[in-house]
């Protein structure tokens, strides 16, 4: 509804907040890019100015730039996963076009694909070129960012294109005179229309990541990681509860497996310069200027979030299934009914704390689905013993409560 569409906005919001004052803050010390996009950084020299001095200063005061580091991670992951957990929830008719749920099966495979992927690409590093492989990939992000960031801002800007960009419609039929080899790589292609706003988001979208691609900026590496994860959020659907549980278990162990009994989740996360990963400005060493960064995966923002996204669908659906009576109040019932996303929600941001916490104690890459996922299942089941609901939540599935509004609108 409105309610959900207002917080969504609000979180985006938020994410390009969090976005830009790193870049005015790196501005400051003289590392932003030359142009037209690197003088954006000069807005907020003033304040970046102080905060660039505590980032300097060493001993006892580099305790503050890594609390403002550790409070940035927090921040930008949390508001990453609010706003791709409320663009998950769906109205009847845009269900129609959503991607089919994770089968049980398909959660169990998962970590073995993950890990055949995560080999894969550790042995592309040791083998290859590095240079073909940072081209290669570069194009391949550039491409992937150009749709997410599309499909993430266009809904915001589509109300303020005029009559004209709404209703033009461009297609793509000429794609079918290509050569077969060229046909064979755009397969469907040329059955896609697109309106003329759908086409300007895009070229601009196209235009942003191919700054991407040549700078390899780490703020545009934000920007298309950030897209990514809400994409993923709002696109991948668990469906019940159970799906849920064993992918986070499965995944649990993998990510216990590669970071800390091989060298390979490290390797690969520190190599490559794509965007898989958010880069938090931690430090700039005063000789050189060179900037340091702390890093967050984005499957620690996607995994949690895709089983937040579905018990926020649950909240949802209880919550129109639990319509207030005359004898209770609105906010009574939704109190009776009761909502499970808050809770898990603050538990997945102190599981960020913890991670960032044992980090910088033990001073070694920590695997943070390992406090994750213990504090969002914990604290989900937790709640629901505290409300005599277990079995029920952990047998919640959203196909069987999309059956079960059919059969009611069969009846009436």
């Amino acid at each position: 509804g409105k309610a959900a569409g207002a917080r969504a906005a609000a979180a985006h919001a938020g994410l390009l907040l969090a976005t830009a004052l790193p870049w005015a803050l790196e501005g400051a010390l003289g590392n932003t890019p030359q142009g037209s996009l690197g003088s954006l950084g000069s807005i907020a020299s003033g304040l970046a100015g102080v905060m660039s001095k505590w980032v300097q200063v060493g001993g006892a005061g580099e305790a503050l730039p890594q609390l403002a580091t550790a409070a940035l991670v927090v921040a930008t992951a949390a508001l990453t996963l609010l706003a791709g957990a409320e663009r998950s929830v769906k109205t009847p008719e845009e269900k129609e076009d959503q991607p089919p749920s994770m089968t049980k099966s398909e959660a169990m495979r998962f970590p073995i694909m993950g890990s055949a992927v995560l080999l894969t690409l550790f042995l592309a590093i040791k083998f290859l070129p590095k240079q073909l492989l940072m081209a290669c990939l570069g194009v391949y992000f550039a491409l992937l960012g150009t749709v997410a960031i599309a499909a993430t801002v266009l809904p915001f800007l589509e109300p303020l294109f005029p009559k004209p960009f709404t209703s033009i419609k461009v297609s793509f039929k000429w794609v079918s005179r290509l050569p077969k080899p060229i046909l064979y790589v755009l397969d469907g292609l040329d059955e896609v229309e697109i309106t003329l706003g759908e086409l300007s988001v895009g070229l601009a979208s196209a235009v942003f990541c191919g700054w991407y691609h040549v700078q390899r900026h780490w703020v545009a590496n934000n920007a298309i990681g950030i897209a990514l994860s809400i994409q993923g959020i709002e696109m991948l659907n668990l469906g019940s509860v159970q799906t849920g549980v064993i992918l986070l278990c499965g995944l649990f162990f993998y990510d216990i497996f590669w970071v800390f009994f091989t060298p390979v989740m490290v390797t690969v996360a520190t190599s490559f310069d794509a965007p898989i990963k958010l880069l938090f400005l931690r430090s700039v060493a005063p000789d050189t200027g060179e900037p340091k960064f702390s890093m967050l995966g984005l499957g620690d923002i996607v995994i949690p979030g895709i089983y937040l996204a579905l018990l926020l669908r649950m909240d949802h659906i209880r919550g129109a299934i639990a319509a207030p009576t005359k004898r209770r109040s609105a906010r009574k019932q939704k109190q009776r009914v009761g909502r499970y996303f808050p809770a898990t929600f603050a538990s997945y941001c102190l599981g960020l704390v913890a991670t960032l916490v044992v980090m910088n104690v033990f001073n070694h890459a920590q695997p943070a689905l390992l406090y994750l996922v213990p504090a969002v299942l914990g604290t989900t089941f937790v709640t629901a013993l505290a409300r005599g609901e277990v079995g029920f939540v952990f047998n919640w599935s959203e196909e069987d409560e999309d059956e079960g509004d059919e059969t009611k609108k069969k009846t009436k």
